[in-house]
């Protein structure tokens, strides 16, 4: 809003003019949204559900039995009007925002539910707001009929129809939504590993990809809108930061699936929106072996079952604990510091490397 306000105000008195930079823009609404969720998000957790722990997990999922869930609610709505301000947004991107915003919805829903919703529920639900963004982001992104996508390792930009584009984007985001939220598990874990990715994937989209030179010079499309993202993605992640002061170990509020599920799906879309959904891989890799890896072995495993053979419970599929932060816990015996420190310093090398990798050898 601030961005569009300031070509009537530049007139009458030129400074307003630095309300259209974008790098000004995008580190006022970082920092407005991290002191305001600081300041209030203590003021309304009380109201928030309280978590009923994990019996399946023994001693170590009671311990966070008790604490107010569901901050995931407070924080995004704490995050909202920064975006309204800071973010400049076209129709069909307010339209992703909302689908985000409804996944949160969902997300605290069953926060708060005493019985926790079923898988079926769950995965209806999902397919609702991940077909919504995608058709979104396509409708908003797209042009000539098709979607323009770079690939890693070639120069080549494919044109992708909306009957590939729309499903293929539409389980990514539903992959990277559950990633994100199967990896909520440790204090600060997925929370900051998410903010970590949405940080990188600013850089990207507001130096590179929104910039017409820099974006020929890397032979990827230039996208306009870029830049409105790489700011509302910030403004999340600078709230993030603030709840994040609150959930280090040993914490006193958690996001719940309220959180997890909206970061999952904002960092997806955004991605989407930087034009290659490989990209995902190089800025949330811890993210998507540590909870993404649980998806895959439950699949493998349900699989195997419907086909009638039974993995082995010698097999190293079935020794290896998913999420992978709790095969650190009970088979390595890392503590939850060790945990978060560790998976934080794996992507802090493995994504700015991948990154260089995925734009540099083309």
């Amino acid at each position: 809003m601030l961005y569009y306000i300031a070509n009537y105000l530049t007139p009458h008195w030129g400074p307003f003019r630095l309300l259209q930079s974008h790098l000004l823009l995008m580190a006022g609404g970082t920092i407005v949204a991290a002191i305001a969720c600081l300041v209030f998000l203590p003021r309304f957790w009380d109201r928030l559900p309280r978590d009923h722990g994990k019996t399946i997990l023994g001693a170590d999922g009671m311990v966070s039995k008790g604490k107010p869930t569901g901050a995931g609610l407070v924080v995004t709505l704490i995050a909202l009007p920064a975006i309204i301000l800071f973010a400049p947004m076209q129709p069909w991107d307010a339209a992703a925002v909302a689908s985000m915003y409804l996944a949160m919805l969902f997300g605290y829903l069953d926060d708060r539910s005493s019985i926790p919703w079923g898988e079926l529920k769950k995965g209806l639900l999902d397919a609702v707001v991940c077909i919504a963004v995608a058709v979104s982001v396509y409708m908003g992104h797209s042009s000539g009929g098709a979607m323009h996508v770079w690939l890693p390792f070639t120069s080549a930009v494919i044109d992708v129809a909306p009957w590939v584009y729309i499903p293929c984007a539409a389980f990514m985001l539903w992959f990277t939504m559950n990633a994100t939220n199967c990896s909520d598990g440790i204090d600060g874990l997925a929370g900051t590993l998410t903010v970590m990715a949405l940080a990188m994937l600013s850089i990207l989209l507001y130096v590179v990809i929104g910039h017409h030179d820099i974006a020929k010079y890397f032979l990827v499309p230039f996208n306009p809108s870029a830049a409105g993202w790489a700011i509302a993605s910030m403004v999340v992640a600078g709230a993030f930061g603030g709840y994040l002061w609150y959930n280090a170990n040993p914490s006193q509020v958690l996001m719940g699936d309220a959180g997890s599920r909206f970061l999952g799906v904002l960092l997806a879309t955004a991605i989407l929106v930087a034009g290659n959904p490989f990209l995902l891989l190089a800025l949330a890799p811890v993210v998507i072996v540590n909870g993404g890896g649980g998806l895959a072995k439950l699949t493998l495993l349900r699989l195997a079952k419907k086909l009638g053979r039974e993995i082995d419970a010698d097999s190293p599929i079935r020794k290896v604990r998913f999420p992978l932060h709790d095969h650190c816990r009970k088979n390595l015996g890392w503590s939850p510091g060790q945990i978060l420190m560790r998976f934080m310093l794996l992507q802090i090398v493995i994504m700015p490397f991948l990154l260089i990798f995925f734009l540099k050898i083309r």
